[in-house]
């Protein structure tokens, strides 16, 4: 992703597109421009990325921040990884295996989190330039309408079949979710075009 050229801010270049988005944050704003400054001040790229903040090395994604109703977050992409002898990383569903969360509710908690968090950034940019990649279990559970979908069409089974094992298993989870198997087979044909694509179910075509 090329970076547009923003104002300096830390050690790196600031990011319009996250200029816009800090200014129209309705909550966390003050707590997101801190975190947006410790990131930025570990040489990460900045970008938007399904519309938050993203931190990126070499074009490869470490962090993104969230904000959320009760807290904001940084999310670490490949957060199984790290070490956490702090104990600060939150996993983020039941069936999350690679990202993890570290959660914040004030600045004050950041400042005072600023140095391990920095520890935090370089570990999991050590992982990315050393290759590191998070074993995944390979089960996947896939519910019956879904199934039914992969035989009727061999294109989709085959273009499902070449996602990566993350964005399979996001389908999987978001497709199991609904009680009602009519809701599970709405969902399903929403995502038919994104799966054919190449896309996760949260990715645009």
């Amino acid at each position: 992703m090329k970076v547009a050229k923003g104002k300096g801010l830390g050690n790196s270049t600031t990011n319009p597109e996250v200029d816009a988005f800090l200014s129209r944050a309705k909550t966390w704003q003050d707590e997101l421009n801190e975190l947006r400054t410790i990131l930025l001040d570990c040489h990460l790229t900045e970008g938007l990325k399904w519309g938050k903040p993203c931190y990126a090395f070499e074009g490869h994604n470490i962090v993104v921040l969230q904000p959320f109703k009760e807290y904001c977050a940084v999310l670490f992409f490949k957060g199984a990884l790290l070490k956490d002898p702090r104990g600060i990383l939150v996993k983020t569903g039941e069936n999350t295996q690679v990202g993890r969360q570290i959660r914040f509710t004030d600045v004050r908690e950041i400042v005072k989190w600023k140095t391990a968090l920095k520890a935090y950034v370089h570990e999991a940019v050590e992982a990315e330039k050393g290759g590191l990649k998070v074993t995944l279990k390979k089960n996947l559970e896939l519910p019956g309408e879904f199934k039914n979908r992969l035989e009727e069409l061999p294109n989709l089974k085959a273009a499902f079949d070449a996602l990566t094992p993350g964005r399979q298993r996001a389908y999987s989870f978001y497709f199991s979710a609904p009680k009602q198997s009519k809701t599970r087979e709405t969902r399903i044909d929403k995502c038919v075009p994104q799966i054919l694509a190449g896309k996760g179910f949260l990715e645009r075509v």
